[in-house]
């Protein structure tokens, strides 16, 4: 994270995130990207180097990215707009957590309610009887997972 990112600084974050991808095993075919100055050759020329095709959002259209739109307001308003971040890394660690709340156990409708993670496997298997539930707090209280105890 930074306060002033650069072309340099983002182009090194390219480089990062495509060797984590490469070990992961994980191949990237295209990339959406805005056209904002930080992006330029060098970035593209990172991420072409893996295979991937950078594709350009439209020119004044913020629609045209809804979905990054829409996740960011959601993590604003669920979680950073609710809590006091003393620095980068408090910052850091509160939205890496939100993150994995956010794909492991938070319900969606558009998904019959399991979260992204487990919607695949929720669609085989048939719901379960509970005798009692567990809650566990996180980002002191904030958010609030619950599990069969």
């Amino acid at each position: 994270m930074t306060t002033n990112p650069t072309r340099d600084w983002v182009t090194q974050c390219a480089r990062k995130v495509t060797e984590d991808l490469r070990d992961a095993v994980v191949t990237v075919r295209y990339l959406l990207g805005d056209r904002d100055d930080k992006f330029g050759p060098g970035f593209d020329a990172v991420w072409q180097e893996e295979g991937a095709s950078i594709l350009r959002s439209p020119v004044r259209a913020p629609d045209a990215n809804a979905v990054a739109e829409r996740w960011v307001r959601t993590a604003r308003s669920e979680c950073t707009d609710r809590l006091l971040v003393l620095n980068a890394g408090h910052l850091r660690r509160v939205l890496d957590r939100y993150v994995r709340h956010y794909n492991e156990h938070r319900p969606r409708r558009g998904l019959a309610l399991p979260p992204p993670l487990r919607h695949t496997a929720s669609m085989r298997s048939k719901p379960a009887t509970i005798a009692s539930v567990r809650r566990q707090k996180f980002l002191g209280g904030l958010i609030n997972e619950y599990h069969a105890a």
